[in-house]
């Protein structure tokens, strides 16, 4: 199969399988080498037990390169052009590419029969790795994240005050020693499984309890807003909270994964069979999480800014806190978007600006707004509420004005 590739996606990943030199070619002159990470063909060896052609499957199997890399947009749509077509394998497109003796012609599919990974329960078995190597870059990207934040992990965990988050520390231990058997052995025994299985609740239910938190967090700022002292305490306390929280529903997220890669070994090793249900189900649970959270992370953020506009149509008399309110708001926005970003969640919010006094003071509104705080506490002191005469002045003649 000199200068013919093939190509196999399941729309997470791209796996690209051929000799060594064609595998290295294609990639690179896609832009895609530096990219990609090695896949591990022989990890298919329980699946030539199935199906038909076993003994030309291992052959080619011992005779191919492969790579793998994790799509992103761009090289999603790049993946496009190749012309994949769907395979019995659900969610499973593959495609030959190349023509014999032209290593220019990669993007001519070729309607042949030579892929050795059509075969259905190799394929499977591609499927079911691909779906690890996702989990396991998704993995590394939220370590990277982790890695960046000053306050630890475990130190996040135990000053909670939910007792079950606590249980999270010993599903780290459990979760991590499975996670080195399977790099010693490469594979999860019964045994090994066993300890790890009963964890899955205890990950669930620590990313349930930190969803009603950061719902808490928008409760608590939105009942804040009548009075601009309340909301410039309520925002940096949430500032606070918000972040120990990513923290905690990122690391949840991280041991999902790993069990997700410990699960998808299991079923591997003992009912390859039953691979594609697994894979599927795993899948379809990952994207309704990710779903779930961008929905909840994305309601934080526009009450937040919500609250954020209402501060900010009291800059006359509130300039400081204001400021103060829209800076916290900003830094808690780059934290959600640093947390999405591992995750693959689209991160669109752009940073808030607080309205300069000078510009406040010829805003109609602004002056409205101030006229009706003074006209509700006539008695003003200057330095508690960080106000200024101007301010005060401006407000009375608005409010003699109106």
């Amino acid at each position: 199969m000199d200068n013919q590739i093939q190509l196999i996606s399941d729309g997470d990943g791209l796996v690209v399988i051929g000799s060594r030199a064609d595998v290295e070619r294609f990639l690179a002159a896609e832009g895609l080498w530096s990219l990609s990470k090695d896949f591990e063909l022989p990890g298919l060896g329980p699946f030539l037990r199935i199906g038909s052609a076993v003994a030309q499957a291992g052959s080619d199997i011992a005779a191919h390169s492969s790579r793998w890399l994790k799509l992103t947009e761009e090289s999603a749509q790049r993946v496009k052009e190749f012309g994949l077509m769907e395979s019995k394998t659900p969610g499973i497109s593959h495609a030959m590419v190349g023509e014999p003796g032209s290593i220019k012609s990669w993007l001519q599919v070729a309607k042949g029969s030579g892929a050795f990974l059509t075969n259905p329960a190799v394929l499977s078995g591609a499927a079911g790795i691909m779906a690890q190597l996702a989990r396991q870059h998704e993995m590394n990207e939220i370590q990277r994240y982790l890695a960046t934040i000053d306050q630890k992990v475990d130190d996040v965990l135990r000053a909670q005050e939910y007792s079950e988050l606590g249980k999270v520390l010993g599903a780290d231990f459990d979760v991590e020693c499975a996670m080195t058997v399977r790099e010693q052995t490469g594979r999860i025994d019964e045994i090994t499984w066993s300890t790890v299985q009963g964890r899955i609740n205890t990950i669930t239910d620590a990313l349930g309890w930190t969803l009603l938190r950061l719902n808490a967090l928008t409760e608590m700022v939105e009942s804040k807003t009548k009075k601009i002292g309340d909301l410039a305490k309520a925002v940096e306390k949430a500032e606070s909270e918000a972040r120990k929280l990513l923290i905690v529903l990122a690391h949840c997220f991280e041991l999902q994964d790993a069990l997700d890669v410990l699960r998808l070994d299991r079923v591997l090793d003992a009912y390859p069979n039953e691979l594609d249900g697994h894979r599927l189900a795993l899948n379809a649970d990952r994207h309704k999480r990710r779903e779930r959270i961008a929905r909840e992370t994305g309601h934080l953020m526009a009450r937040m800014d919500a609250a954020a506009a209402t501060a900010d149509s009291h800059v006359l008399l509130h300039s400081t806190m204001v400021r103060a309110v829209v800076g916290s708001i900003n830094r808690v926005g780059i934290a959600v978007d640093d947390f999405h970003r591992p995750l693959g969640i689209e991160c669109g919010r752009h940073p808030m600006e607080a309205t300069r006094w000078r510009d406040a003071a010829r805003d109609p509104g602004q002056l409205k707004n101030a006229a009706a705080e003074v006209g509700r506490s006539p008695l003003v002191k200057v330095g508690a509420a960080g106000l200024s005469l101007g301010a005060v002045v401006l407000a009375r003649n608005a409010k003699k004005m109106g």
